[in-house]
């Protein structure tokens, strides 16, 4: 349980970290907007829409109220997969395509630990 526990707080903190990294960038940054421009996306409104979003997954990850931390997995997971797919739709080089890849391996990760440290929970408490 002690690896279990390790792990889902190291992924977690991992995602939320560049998650709030990311969603001021976004929110700030004009360079991010020429990128979202090379990637054929509206980059006014929806990188707006997406820096908001960033940041308030990046807190509701954390929460202990199950539907916003699914909400959140889920809108990180979507994310990740459809950055990986526009750089591999434009030809971006290979280390772009992999990086949403990558932060979908940790994401993937958090998820099953914190399901596990879940489950664990719920058996403990059970027992008492």
């Amino acid at each position: 349980m002690k690896a279990t526990k390790i792990t889902y707080y190291v992924t977690t903190g991992i995602i939320s970290a560049m998650m709030i990294f990311i969603g001021f960038e976004t929110l700030l940054k004009s360079e991010v907007r020429d990128s979202m421009a090379h990637l054929g996306l509206p980059a006014d409104y929806f990188r707006i829409e997406l820096g908001v979003a960033k940041l308030i997954g990046a807190i509701m990850i954390w929460l202990p109220i199950r539907l916003l931390k699914e909400a959140a997995y889920i809108g990180f997971a979507i994310m990740f997969a459809s950055a990986s797919l526009a750089h591999y739709a434009v030809g971006d080089p290979v280390f772009q395509i992999m990086a949403g890849l990558a932060f979908l391996t940790f994401l993937t990760i958090s998820y099953i630990t914190n399901n596990r440290l879940h489950s664990l929970n719920t058996i403990n408490l059970a027992k008492s």
